[in-house]
């Protein structure tokens, strides 16, 4: 049984159907203010080898170096960094507070030694998130800004060049990847280590619980929706707890190696602590693909399809590998994929976003919802210059039905966001 939505069988539904016309690229390899070596995809004109105006792709964990907006804003006149983080295709290390670090240093380089004047961060699903947490870290004071992550490591960004951008884009965008998780988490499970110890009066796919056979659409009872809900950031709750302590043991470890008394100790005394140390656990967080909306429409009304972004077939994906933050750091943990702890929230960046912002919805979105994900996201933005788009038609990633060569609801986008960013971004 094929479990993976259709929309992925061809290839990433995020990159685009048709190469830019007349455009250059150039492969980057640049550092980050703590070191790290980061690498992207520089597109240009043709004509334009050295742009004013550039717009910054970047996912917390996908590659975005083909992404459908690139032809269009290449075409436009603008040049288009796609980068990556230090952690492509794999967010199991993912600690916020250090990304946005590697977003800092996809604009640094483009000033300082590409001639770049005027950057617009395109954030898309996840890249919104990251880019305003970037963007309010940018525009505080360094003393100001964040000085240790939810796990309780020290940041740089107190001590790191952080250039402001110019303008934000939000295409398609919850409102965090610690807030995806906090609904769609199963709070069905009792016990982490055991996926099939299960609570059948929280389990959304029983019916019982008045799940129907999918793909037929479910109409849960408001009662069984309230105590869902609660039971989810309970569960969060739990696993933020864990995480806690698995770095309270690191830390305890890291107090003895430092304590006078360790060099007295034995060798296997001292290597058992020196291992202990050097550990790095890994949690894994089983069925993460559990969020009401999946399977009933009438909690936040959209033209949708029934399932997710990634499956028809929620019910049956929600035991799969594939899904959100299944293994994951505790400082990861913690700083991306837990609502209550992530800095990474929309909800908390966007009002210390000044700069004009741009927000797109989706209509057909699978995994972001009109009432719960797109108005609020809106009704945070500070910016005194914010506008919203809404495309009933389109799905997450803009894509076309399977199969198709060409991506209409793309060019709709564009053909509306390369206005709004000219007048904004004029070019010099």
């Amino acid at each position: 049984m094929t479990l993976v939505a259709k929309t992925y069988w061809g290839g990433a539904p995020f990159f685009f159907k048709r190469p830019p016309e007349r455009a250059r690229t150039q492969a980057l390899c640049f550092y980050s203010a703590d070191l790290r070596q980061l690498t992207g995809l520089y597109w240009t004109p043709e004509d334009t080898p050295r742009p004013k105006r550039v717009a910054i792709l970047m996912h917390p964990r996908v590659d975005f170096s083909r992404h459908y907006s690139i032809p269009r804003l290449v075409e436009a006149g603008f040049g288009v960094l796609a980068a990556n983080t230090r952690n492509p295709n794999n967010d199991t290390t993912t600690v916020h507070e250090d990304i946005v670090l590697d977003l800092g240093a996809c604009i640094r380089v483009l000033k300082e030694e590409h001639g770049v004047e005027q950057v617009v961060l395109f954030g898309n699903s996840g890249g919104g998130s990251l880019s305003a947490f970037y963007q309010s870290q940018a525009t505080r004071e360094p003393g100001k800004r964040i000085e240790t992550t939810p796990g309780g490591a020290a940041t740089a960004l107190p001590r790191s060049e952080m250039i402001p951008a110019d303008a934000l884009i939000l295409v398609s965008c919850h409102k965090g990847q610690g807030m995806v998780m906090n609904e769609c988490i199963d709070p069905a499970v009792v016990d982490e280590a055991n996926p099939d110890h299960s609570d059948s009066e929280l389990d959304m796919y029983s019916a019982r619980n008045g799940f129907r056979p999918a793909p037929e659409w479910t109409e849960y009872e408001d009662e069984f929706v309230t105590r869902y809900r609660t039971a989810q950031l309970a569960r969060v709750q739990r696993l933020d707890d864990t995480a806690r302590q698995l770095i309270a043991e690191n830390t305890r470890a890291t107090e003895l190696t430092s304590d006078p008394d360790f060099q007295k100790l034995g060798f296997d005394d001292q290597h058992r602590i020196l291992r202990r140390e050097a550990r790095q656990p890994v949690m894994t967080i089983y069925r993460t693909m559990a969020n009401l909306h999946y399977v009933d429409r009438h909690l936040d009304p959209s033209p949708r399809e029934y399932g997710s972004l990634l499956s028809d077939r929620p019910d049956l994906m929600n035991q799969q590998i594939m899904g959100f933050g299944r293994l994951c750091s505790p400082h990861a943990w913690l700083s991306t994929w837990s609502g209550l702890t992530s800095n990474a929230n929309l909800l908390k960046t966007l009002p210390e976003v000044r700069v004009p912002t741009l927000v797109v919805n989706a209509g057909r979105d699978r995994e972001i919802y009109p009432k719960v994900d797109a108005q609020p996201i809106f009704e945070a933005v500070g910016a005194e210059d914010r506008t919203f788009m809404e495309f009933p038609d389109a799905r997450h990633y803009f894509e076309p039905e399977f199969g198709a060569t060409e991506a209409p609801d793309v060019e709709e986008l564009m053909d509306r966001v390369i206005p709004w960013l000219e007048e904004r971004l004029p070019n010099r």
